[in-house]
């Protein structure tokens, strides 16, 4: 097997990124360094280590949909010590969310130790997309509308353009319906910071075909066969 894919299936990296851990000389093979890119590797008997970190290859694959709620990080361990999802999830295998959400953020969250399921999701030529449920304070006009579905501007920079459904308006709120196929850093936060709006909730109801569903808040379960081949179908 091939080193950067040895380290993307043990979820270090994409194999793209893994590749420049490889070129900085921050991955080790048996106890020495490699520095060329297309190193093979035994993955039942070879020692990878990353920066002095064994890595290994997972016994077995989990696929996992949790309802993350408002007020959890999405990190091993947070340095705030703020609640963390792994908190909510019981698992033997070492898990890592396929992409992330906000503090603050609730809604669907897939979780996996298949780093190449990982990374196929998250890169954006395949374009799978997200769907947010969103509360905004106050009303939304349908010219403010237009500009967050043409892409709005972000430091003299265009936003992606995003799929945006007015839902409805009662006690001063503006219910929003938000599909998007990037994942840029805090996006829908600040499309909405953008045009000057308070989001009250954000909550991502959908990932490709896979939805939200029942799930009660902080509740997980594994992903159907039928989930899953949604989410890998033309990779």
């Amino acid at each position: 097997m091939r080193l950067n894919k040895f380290l993307s299936g043990s979820g270090v990296a994409s194999r793209r990124k893994a590749d420049e851990l490889i070129s900085q000389g921050k991955v080790s093979v048996n106890g020495k360094v490699v520095t060329e890119l297309g190193t093979l590797v035994r993955e039942k008997k070879d020692k990878v280590c990353v920066e002095g970190k064994e890595v290994k290859l997972p016994s077995s694959f989990v696929y996992i949909k949790l309802n993350k709620p408002k007020g959890y990080a999405c990190t091993a361990s947070d340095e705030k010590g703020r609640k963390t999802i792994y908190q909510l999830i019981k698992c033997e295998e070492r898990l890592f969310s396929v992409g992330r959400l906000d503090y603050d953020t609730e809604g669907l969250l897939l979780l996996t130790n298949d780093g190449d399921f990982a990374n196929a999701v998250m890169h954006p030529s395949f374009q799978i997309e997200k769907e947010y449920r969103v509360n905004v304070e106050g009303e939304v006009k349908e010219s403010e509308l237009a500009v967050m579905r043409a892409g709005v501007v972000v430091d003299g920079v265009r936003m992606p353009e995003a799929r945006v459904k007015w839902l409805g308006y009662e006690n001063k709120v503006t219910k929003l319906s938000v599909v998007i196929d990037e994942g840029q850093n805090r996006q829908i936060r600040r499309m909405f910071e953008a045009i000057g709006k308070s989001i009250k909730l954000l909550k991502r109801v959908r990932i490709g075909d896979v939805k939200l569903g029942g799930l009660k808040r902080g509740d997980y379960r594994d992903l159907t066969t039928e989930e899953l081949n949604s989410l890998v179908r033309g990779r």
